[in-house]
């Protein structure tokens, strides 16, 4: 990797404009389908990652599966392409093993609110210290469109083909509800915005969580680009006080001609990292000697493999 210094600084106190956003982009081309709102997400993190100045050999992305998954493949940083619904556990890894690192989780509504909707439980009542973007297609894109737990009722898809019967989940209420101490949603076609919930999000210390309404626009032709554009109505328009749990729990559930974006709830309470003792003396544990004589960490490694 080309960029940074010997003795970098720490995260968030580069100089402005030490680095572009063509700095975070991927030596992989993206190969969402033409359209897809996961372009937007993509550009509105590299542009978020260079203007607060985070170095990307001091961040880690980390996805599960699905389309929007591929992620890591296409951003410069250190990346982990995990397993379904799993993200967040192996992410928690990483984040309490080097908690001086920016840790970004990435993946969509069937891998976060379906199959992984235990660990997205578990993440907002432990407050890791991880920012969760979720790019919310309400459909399974990569697997050619089946319902999905956002899905709406009565959506004809591959999977319902008669209409969806099943409710879809609230995925702001529910990480309200289990303890997220950063809740937001976001507009792929409102990357401005976007872009600043997302450096909120950043730095803000505790679980960073954004559902992201990111149009697919192969298989979901309910819930489009024209669908959003025509209903989406930022939060900070109307003065929402984001540290009223219940008005944002109110306006969270609202679907219909007005459907909110912006910050909902953030509220400041210690991260996982800040009440585990061990972690609060000797800096970060990577960075600590094993432990370990050269022959019994190499015993152990070849126990392992």
């Amino acid at each position: 990797m080309s960029v940074g210094v010997e003795t970098p600084p720490p995260v968030n106190q580069r100089p402005e404009g030490r680095y572009h956003a063509k700095d975070f982009k991927g030596r992989v081309d993206p190969d969402w389908c033409p359209g897809c709102g996961d372009f937007g997400v993509l550009r509105s993190v590299q542009q978020t990652a260079a203007e607060l100045g985070l170095d990307p050999h001091r961040m880690v992305v980390v996805s599960g599966i699905g389309c929007s998954s591929n992620f890591p493949g296409y951003f410069n940083a250190y990346g982990m392409h995990t397993l379904h619904g799993r993200a967040l556990a192996v992410a928690t890894g990483v984040k309490m093993a080097n908690h001086e690192l920016t840790v970004i989780v990435t993946g969509g509504d069937g891998d976060g609110y379906g199959i992984g909707g235990n660990h997205f439980a578990h993440m907002a009542r432990r407050n890791v210290d991880l920012n969760y973007f979720v790019m919310n297609n309400q459909i399974y894109g990569l697997t050619t469109g089946q319902v999905s737990p956002t899905s709406r009722v009565g959506m004809r898809t591959k999977s319902t083909p008669f209409g969806n019967v099943e409710r879809p989940v609230n995925p702001i209420t529910a990480a309200i509800m289990n303890g997220a101490t950063f809740v937001a949603r976001g507009f792929s076609g409102d990357q401005k915005h976007l872009r600043s919930l997302m450096a909120q999000a950043i730095r803000h210390t505790g679980f960073s969580f954004i559902d992201i309404f990111s149009p697919c626009v192969t298989f979901n032709h309910d819930n489009d680009f024209p669908f959003f554009k025509q209903r989406v109505r930022r939060l900070e328009d109307d003065g929402h006080d984001p540290t009223d749990w219940k008005t944002a729990c109110e306006k969270a559930m609202l679907w219909g001609d007005e459907i909110y974006t912006g910050l909902f709830l953030e509220v400041k309470a210690p991260a996982l990292h800040e009440l585990e003792p061990i972690l609060a003396e000797g800096g970060p544990v990577a960075r600590r000697p094993l432990g370990l004589t050269e022959d019994q960490a190499r015993a152990l490694i070849e126990a392992m493999v």
